[in-house]
Parts: structure tokens; sequence; C-alpha cells
């Protein structure tokens, strides 16, 4: 077996499904590395929690029969993992090779393909082009008019698909299209739903949009590689899955695509700031962060700059591991604590913010913490503006929600 005697479950994706009747556990590859699924019966969850890489197969055998009293013969087991690492669900050789093509290929493609194409809209962009203006003139005249904020220099925007958050886009997307069409650069900080590992995780790749591609600007990443090191794109191919900077660059491609701009992006995809809400420390102590926040502003101090953090806010409900449902009494406790935080934002109160979702030890699960966070420490001293806010369903049973909103930096 390629996969080695210690099995270790790489991080994938885990869903349940039901097959005659019985509940059935499908796991898959998140980076789209491997386009198989594996499907297992539910009763393998604690043998695959025991693949951490320090047992061997006997091992494990072992650990299974003494935890469950489920026994699994050497041969079911064998060819079991063999099955795992032929889909690339395994830390093994044959999955390190298969993501260095992976990468090799990704860098090597003209740009990044749209992946939001077939689960958040239809791939003729006449069509997406006809949703984003119905729900432009969804909004109510005064919203319509973009003179009435001064000059945005940066903005909240959902990354839910277009289809649930289409409104909550266009209240905050409509309001910056003045800055969207006279910036030079914009900087897309998005959630990395991927991995957590890395802070920041970079892309010199370009980023394809069904109107065409929006290039990236090379010279802003290469000054934060020389800031920050090499690893910076040790998780780049993260580029590939993750829709959350997409779901900004389409809405800023749509305002810009028929007017001159020739506004480059920077593509940033976010990790999380997990390890700061376990320990004493701020973020605005580490020197990792004020590092990044420094070479950006230096490198972008002389270009036209529009600074977009594409985060959803919480995740509540039994979609996300809550044991209980959310009707309308929790409905109106996430609005008023989401109220609490947008507050805070509006302020442009970075370390307030955090704190506020550190002393709830994030239970919201507050995924647009990270770019929204390091988006109010690049805009400094600023003022917000809510432009919407909505509490989209997050299940077929509605009893799970994530809330979003929009705010606009003047």
């Amino acid at each position: 077996m390629s996969g080695g005697m210690f099995p270790k479950i790489r991080p994938v994706q885990a869903g349940i499904d039901h097959q005659n009747g019985q509940s059935i556990l499908v796991l898959s590859d998140p980076l789209g590395i491997s386009e198989n699924a594996v499907a297992l019966p539910t009763d393998l969850t604690p043998l695959l929690n025991l693949c951490d890489g320090t047992r061997d197969i006997p091992t494990l055998k072992t650990a299974m029969e003494l935890r469950t009293g489920i026994y699994l013969d050497t041969d079911y087991l064998e060819r079991l993992f063999s099955i795992l690492d032929s889909a690339l669900l395994l830390e093994s050789e044959r999955f390190v090779e298969a993501r260095r093509i992976a990468i090799e290929n990704f860098r090597a493609a003209p740009s990044r393909s749209p992946i939001m194409i077939g689960t958040s809209y239809l791939e003729n962009p006449l069509w997406l082009e006809r949703s984003f203006q119905e729900n432009i003139e969804r909004l109510p005249p005064k919203q319509k008019t973009s003179s009435q904020v001064q000059h945005v220099r940066g903005l909240v925007s959902p990354h839910i698909d277009f289809q649930r958050g289409g409104l909550t886009y266009a209240e905050v997307w409509q309001r910056a299209t003045e800055s969207a069409q006279s910036a030079e650069v914009a900087i897309i900080l998005g959630t990395n739903h991927l991995s957590g590992d890395n802070l920041v995780t970079l892309t010199k790749q370009h980023y394809s949009t069904p109107w065409g591609v929006m290039h990236t600007d090379g010279d802003v990443v290469d000054a934060l590689v020389g800031a920050l090191g090499e690893e910076v794109f040790a998780d780049e191919f993260n580029h590939f899955k993750e829709h959350s900077v997409e779901a900004a660059a389409t809405w800023l491609h749509y305002l810009t695509k028929n007017s001159n701009s020739k506004c480059k992006l920077v593509p940033i995809i976010c990790g999380s700031l997990q390890k700061f809400i376990e320990d004493a420390r701020l973020p605005s102590e580490d020197e990792y962060i004020s590092c990044l926040i420094d070479t950006l502003k230096k490198a972008t101090a002389n270009k036209r700059t529009l600074i977009v953090a594409a985060g959803d806010l919480a995740h509540i409900g039994p979609a996300f591991g809550d044991s209980y449902a959310i009707g309308l009494k929790e409905k109106s406790h996430l609005t008023d604590a989401d109220n609490e935080l947008m507050s805070l934002i509006t302020n442009g109160d970075a370390d307030g913010m955090f704190q506020l979702v550190k002393g709830e030890k994030d239970q919201r699960r507050i995924c647009g913490l990270s770019p929204i966070y390091l988006t109010l420490r690049l805009l400094g001293e600023t003022k917000g503006e809510i432009t919407g806010y909505a509490q989209c369903p997050a299940d077929s049973q509605s009893s799970s929600f994530v809330s979003i909103c929009g705010i606009v930096f003047s």
C-alpha cells in the first residue's frame, strides 16, 4: 500500500448520505485534486479518527476492536486503506506527488477558472449580468445612488452564494460603484475555508470571471513575499477551490467591465485567528500581522486602492454542529449579537471586534473574522455604514442560518 504502514487521513470533506435505507459516510477531497469520493459504513468513523499516522494496521485493528467491539481483519483494512490512498485521501507519497502536479498545472494555467459556475450561477454571463441587475433594481431609489457615500475606501461583502445573498451583494457593491471603477488595485481578503494553518495565502495567478480575466498585481505580491517569505505560497492551491475571493472579484468585474478600469487584484485568502482566541495575546500584538499590514500599505501607497473583506458573519444551527434548531427567538438573539458586532466594525474597532468574538469563544462561528479584522487594520481610522443585513437558511428545514452583511467605509 503506497499510503505506508501508518495510515494518516488528510483533511477531507466528510458528509452523511443514505443508501438502501442505511446511513453512509462519504469522504471527498476538498481541494479538488481528486474527483473520487469514498463511501464507508458510519461504523468505521472511530477507525478513521484513529488514523493520525502514529498507528500501524495491526495496532489500528486492535484499537478498533477494544473501543467498539468491531472486528476487522487485516486483509479488509489493507484493502480499505488502498482505496483511500487511491482516492488521495491519505497523507502519502501518492498524494504528495498528485498535489505537486496539481500546483504546477494551476500555476501554468492562463488564469484561475471560476468555480462558482454551476453552483452559484449558470455559465452564461448574460444570465449572471441579468441576475445582478435585477437585484440592483430591487433596491430602494435612495440606495441606487452611490453619490450618497463619500469615496469608498473599503467594504465588507458576503461570500455566500449569489442566490441567497444577492440583495446584500447588490446593496453594498452598488454603493461602491464609483470607487470600484476608479480603483487601480483591489485587495480582496477572503476566508480560507480549506486550511487554517497559515494566516495569509497568496497567489500570482490571475482570476477569471464570466467577463474575462482580472489580473493580479505581481508587484504587490512580490513585496509581500519579500517581507513575509515564500511560506505565503504554502497553501496556494487552496485558491483553486476557495470561492470567497471569487465572489467579490465577480461583482467587482461586473461593475468595471464597461468602464476604462484597469484595476488589478491582490487576492489573499485568510486563515483562522483561533490561536489568538485561545491565548492572551491580541492579533494587534503579533509581529507577522503588523508586517503584513505595513507592507500592504507601503506597496499600495501610490495607487488608488479598494480594500474588500469577503466574509460572512455567524453560522448557527444543527448544520454547523449546534444541538438545537434555530427558531424565531434564536434569530432575534442573533440579530442583536450581530448588531453589536457590526457596530464595532463600522467604528473601525478591529481589536474591539476581535475581543467580542474572543469573549464568546467564537461560538457563533464568525467565518469572516480574519478578513474583516485585517481590512479594519488596513483602513486604520475609518467610519463605516451598514448597507444591508440578512439571515440566510443553511439547511432544508430552515433550522440553521448564516448571517451576512454589507458595510462600506469612507
